[in-house]
């Protein structure tokens, strides 16, 4: 397989995997997070009920890094391309910064608070800042994911566009 072939492919998965990645963060913020933080701390205990078998938990972290490893090689694929690699390099940095690093400072400590620490360990007033502040500040991962498809999806469109006009002309048939 050609190295342009190879590139292609792995910029599609980019695009598919952080598409995915933030489609499940745009979907949580409209069917899961009204039921999980609307009435903290009582909702937070029917969230703990009902995220048992599975959650994003489950969903995200491996989703994200695919869409980490993908980048990754992506940003070495494209690297000699200048007009298409700083569109992976800050998808690939935008997605790190604020789905991985904000994840990992800003959620995690607030996702053991309210899920992982035994019932009755904090007192309502304090889940309840705790929920608005996880609300507050999944803005930043939504904007984050937005951006990071968008800029993979910008650096996809200008390689394609970039190999259509080089790609030899295809044989014409004789009728």
């Amino acid at each position: 397989m050609s190295r342009a072939r190879f590139t292609t492919i792995a910029l599609i998965v980019l695009v598919w995997a952080s598409m995915m990645s933030f489609g499940g963060v745009a979907a949580e913020t409209v069917m899961l997070y009204p039921n999980i933080f609307g009435d903290a701390p009582a909702s937070l205990d029917r969230a703990r009920e009902f995220l048992v078998d599975g959650g994003p938990s489950d969903y995200f972290p491996p989703l994200g890094a695919t869409v980490v490893l993908v980048a990754l090689a992506s940003v070495v694929l494209t690297w000699p391309v200048r007009r298409i690699r700083w569109w992976i390099v800050v998808a690939a940095g935008v997605f790190v910064a604020c789905e991985f690093l904000f994840s990992v400072l800003f959620f995690w400590p607030r996702n053991e608070i309210m899920f992982v620490d035994p019932p009755g360990t904090h007192t309502p007033e304090f889940l309840r800042q705790v929920a608005e502040e996880f609300v507050a500040g999944h803005t930043v991962r939504l904007i984050g994911g937005a951006v990071t498809s968008a800029l993979a999806f910008t650096a996809l469109l200008r390689w394609v566009r970039d190999h259509a006009r080089t790609a030899p002309a295809p044989a014409s048939v004789a009728p």
